[in-house]
């Protein structure tokens, strides 16, 4: 599996001061006259950090596997986010008892930096005639869950679809990208790290904004609900069939 991940391109983004840290897979047999599918894949809180490494832990082998590779060849990206950073704009507030375990989502606050980053190489690889604008994807798991959640609204029309495992976010927000906007959620019901009343209310806001939301909830499934949802058959035809109108 070191030599199949070792597929995935060691790449910096450098911006002022701020370094993001990503690896990158180009579809086999790349042609640069061509334009692909552009894949973003962010990562939880476990795999922080500045290896550039541990973000592969979860999911990779899914875009390395051959017959994935051949029927759905797209530019996937994977960024680090380091350890004293966070995907989404989150809080605890320990006074506040309710479905959320006190977990709530700040939006008034500006984007975090490692976010920004992330937001920046998207526009940057955009611009490089190689992406199909009309096909970029955005999924992640827990932590990256809830940068999925959040990196929709901060970047409202950028995506044609969307896989947030095991996340939340704002529920007021999605009224800037929802309507007819994708979305396949994830998350299991023995959840206790992030409970699945954060999905869940997200998938009622999202269904009250007429977007096209799909919602997977799996019995007896605890916080790792990502191999669940990246094992699902129809998980990437039900993504590439998904454009930007």
């Amino acid at each position: 599996m070191a030599q199949d991940k070792s597929l995935f391109g060691k790449k910096e983004f450098i911006r002022n001061q701020d370094t993001l840290r990503y690896r990158l897979l180009y579809p086999e047999n790349y042609d640069a006259a061509k334009k692909y599918p552009l894949i973003l894949v962010l990562h939880g809180a476990g795999e922080r950090g500045n290896d550039n490494e541990a973000q592969l832990v979860h999911g990779s082998y899914l875009f390395l596997d051959a017959a994935n590779r051949a029927k759905f060849p797209a530019i996937v990206i994977f960024p680090q986010c380091p350890k004293n950073d966070f995907w989404a704009r989150i809080d605890r507030d320990p006074n506040r008892k309710d479905s959320l375990n006190g977990l709530y989502y700040p939006s008034d606050r500006p984007i975090g930096t490692a976010l920004g980053l992330v937001s920046q190489l998207l526009d940057s690889m955009a611009a490089t005639g190689t992406v199909n604008k009309r096909k970029i994807y955005v999924g992640g798991l827990s932590m990256g869950g809830m940068g999925t959640f959040e990196i929709l609204w901060r970047k409202a029309g950028f995506f044609a679809a969307a896989f947030p495992i095991c996340g939340g976010g704002d529920p007021a927000k999605v009224v800037t990208y929802a309507r007819k906007f994708p979305l396949w959620v994830f998350h299991g019901d023995k959840d206790n790290t992030v409970l699945p009343s954060h999905s869940r209310r997200m998938v009622d806001a999202l269904k009250a904004a007429k977007a096209k939301v799909k919602y997977s909830e799996y019995p007896g499934v605890g916080h790792n609900s990502w191999d669940n949802a990246f094992k699902e058959p129809d998980l990437l035809s039900w993504l590439f069939a998904q454009k930007k109108r």
